[in-house]
């Protein structure tokens, strides 16, 4: 473990654990387009940048983990390397050993973030966001879904009984959608592009399709407005945010035009709403493909920072503890 800077030290409350597995790197061939560096880009750009961060190796997710939101045939073929050439095209990665190493100890790293979050505030995936995995099968370089995994783990350990998965990444959670499309106990938020993939989308609890080349200000009206139905319907206890750097203008894959400006505006309004009604937050990195990896870099980047500040507020307002929220009907 990487120990934490002198304001960790000095106020421990506002250290934000973050949790990396970027150091188990899938072995692909040249030219593939999954921007792998990025991840050890995000790791180190964060402890040279980010004040107050305690980096923590993740952990595997175990097979029992994973099966509350996998079917258990689909772990292990997936974990043997007997998935078909069909299977792995979908995920778009060669199996390898490295392959599930690596999606375990995302998925791991998940569950890590949400339990920190608890008594933090907020803590940080450096990768994860692996939304378009299925329960039966994996699909756009996502194997296991961390983010389904752990919220159904949070509430077996009965950390919190309502959560919510706020997907801002450019592309539909259709993997999230589908497997918890009749979890009445988790919330399915997606804000994506309605040109982009999939092509074929599943349907969240809220989703907002935006078209081709929306910038900043109606991108923030919209999310201002899904954050609202989402406290209204349903008043969660956690919240796990996909904060993808895809929407970014500068994007490969994106479709969409929003500034780093306006990114920042979107964390601050998720990492406004969790403070405002006291919800403890895990933050993953999601997608980016930026034409240039700086670019997508610089805008993870800016999210662990803010994530950070928020955590320096959340633990400013705990003397002042809010009411507990009432259970809604979300459907």
């Amino acid at each position: 473990m990487l120990q934490c800077g002198k304001l960790c030290r000095e106020k421990r409350e506002c250290c934000v654990k973050a949790y990396y597995s970027d150091h188990f790197v899938l072995p692909l061939p040249p030219g593939h387009r999954f921007p792998m560096v990025k991840y050890r880009m995000i790791r180190e750009g964060a402890a040279r940048t980010v004040p107050g961060l305690e980096f923590h190796e993740a952990m595997p997710a175990s097979d029992g983990e994973l099966a509350l939101a996998h079917h258990p045939d689909y772990i292990g073929r997936a974990s043997r390397g007997e998935l078909t050439a069909a299977e792995q095209r979908e995920i778009g990665f060669p199996w390898s050993p490295e392959m599930v190493e690596r999606s375990r100890r995302s998925s791991g790293a998940t569950i890590a973030a949400c339990r920190a979050a608890f008594s933090e505030g907020v803590a940080v995936n450096l990768a994860g966001g692996t939304h378009h995995a299925y329960g039966d099968h994996g699909a756009g370089f996502c194997v296991f879904n961390d983010a389904a995994i752990a919220a159904r783990l949070m509430q077996a350990e009965r950390r919190a009984a309502r959560v919510a998965i706020v997907d801002l990444d450019v592309h539909q959670g259709n993997g999230t959608a589908a497997i918890l499309a009749r979890d009445d106990s988790v919330f399915t938020l997606s804000l994506h592009g309605q040109n982009n993939y999939p092509f074929e989308k599943e349907q969240s609890d809220l989703d907002v399709a935006l078209p081709d080349g929306v910038g900043d200000e109606d991108y923030l009206c919209a999310l201002q407005q899904a954050l609202a139905t989402l406290q209204q319907r349903f008043a969660p206890q956690l919240l796990i945010y996909l904060a993808g750097a895809d929407p970014h203008e500068g994007d490969r894959l994106g479709k969409m035009k929003l500034s780093l400006a306006g990114l920042a505006a979107r964390d601050q309004a998720v990492f406004s709403y969790a403070r405002e009604h006291e919800i403890p937050v895990a933050v993953t990195m999601a997608g980016g493909y930026g034409r240039e990896i700086e670019q997508t870099v610089a805008v993870h980047l800016q999210t662990i920072r803010l994530a950070s500040l928020h955590a320096a507020r959340w633990s400013s307002r705990q003397a002042e503890p809010g009411p507990a929220p009432m259970m809604e009907n979300k459907k």
